[in-house]
């Protein structure tokens, strides 16, 4: 329940903060906005301020903001979306997508100023990291870690076998210990969050390749802080990592689709993203904060793809529009967006279906 609520929460952030950078530019265009809206009807509450109806509405995954003319039409009246010029209608549209890049930029100067954990080489780790820990950083699937109930982001603190405990405080102590006790059966010593748990694993002896003993990637970290103008600078470096990497990312599940038939990735929907936000919040409120910020910018780059009935597809027929000097007849457009929107829908459901089979 609580990582339901926390989740939520994240979603609803993530979601206004996005439409209020259309709200806003819409308005600041001379364009009539009917509704801004949290959550999907029906509404449970609404009340009109400035022309604009604001709204709380009762299924909560989503949000949205209406726009008189935005599907092409009421192209006479003055203060519509098609009536606007180009330029103004591609701002519009762009607006959400750089609110939640904005928001990511904010949330990370924060965990930047106030600590954020950070990976740093064995080999010359920084003077001011605190509070060293060796961390999961990723699973395979179908390994001993998935059995043992391994997850991301747990810290190794060491291990106990034929009755004795070791501890270990560096990735190539985790390393050595696990290289010597493959086939035998131990105890791994954990922390999550404030929790601290025994997991009983048995390295593999041979592992497929590339994937260890136990299926994990570790990772030394620490804690990091910046005074307030270098945490700014921290933050845009990191921002600006998330989206190309990001970038990359989508470029490579799409060129995966057309030449191999599948995304050749592992892809989550709300329930994975509900889970992962789970694991982030019980670590700490840094982690939460930043995994908020990846999936900002994760927002921020799927809207842009010029796909049917996201941002990118619209701004993709602005375009359209300028290179042919005239719009793109009404009906056509509808069209492709309706069709664009119900694949989705379907791409919706396909994850959301892998999720339930992998987390349940």
């Amino acid at each position: 329940m609580i990582t339901f609520i926390i989740f939520i929460v994240v979603l609803g952030v993530l979601v206004l903060v996005h439409e209020l950078g259309h709200l806003i530019v819409a308005k600041w265009c001379g364009m009539k906005v009917e509704e801004f809206g949290f959550g999907f009807p029906p509404r449970l509450w609404g009340k009109k301020m400035g022309g604009t109806t604001y709204s709380i509405n009762s299924i909560p995954f989503g949000g949205f903001v209406k726009i008189t003319g935005e599907d092409g039409e009421n192209k006479n009246e003055p203060n519509s979306f098609a009536a606007k010029s180009a330029t103004r209608r591609a701002a519009t549209l762009v607006a959400g997508v750089l609110m939640n890049i904005l928001l990511a930029f904010a949330l990370l100067v924060v965990v930047n100023f106030f600590g954020v954990r950070t990976q740093l080489d064995e080999n010359q780790v920084d003077k001011q990291a605190k509070d060293l820990r060796v961390q999961i950083i990723q699973i395979v699937d179908n390994s001993p870690a998935v059995s043992a109930g391994l997850n991301n982001l747990d810290e190794i603190t060491g291990f106990r076998w034929g009755g004795q405990e070791t501890k270990v405080a560096s990735v190539s102590a985790v390393q050595n210990f696990i290289s010597a006790h493959k086939g035998q059966k131990i105890v791994m010593l954990v922390r999550r969050g404030d929790q601290l748990m025994e997991k009983e694993i048995v390295p593999r002896v041979n592992p497929p390749a590339g994937e260890g003993s136990l299926g994990i990637s570790l990772a030394l970290t620490g804690e990091v802080s910046y005074p307030f103008f270098k945490a700014i600078a921290e933050a845009g470096k990191q921002t600006w990592w998330l989206f190309a990497n990001i970038v990359i990312g989508f470029a490579t599940i799409i060129k995966n689709i057309f030449t191999q038939g599948s995304p050749g990735a592992d892809l989550s929907g709300p329930i994975g993203i509900a889970q992962y936000t789970g694991q982030a919040a019980r670590v700490g409120w840094s982690y939460l904060l930043q995994f908020v910020a990846l999936i900002s910018v994760n927002l921020a780059v799927l809207n842009l793809i010029p796909f049917p009935a996201l941002d990118g597809g619209r701004l993709l027929f602005v375009g359209l529009e300028k290179l042919r000097r005239k719009p793109m007849p009404h009906k056509v457009e509808a069209i492709i967006n309706t069709i664009g929107f119900a694949l989705l829908i379907l791409l919706m459901i396909y994850v959301t279906t892998k999720d339930v089979i992998k987390f349940w």
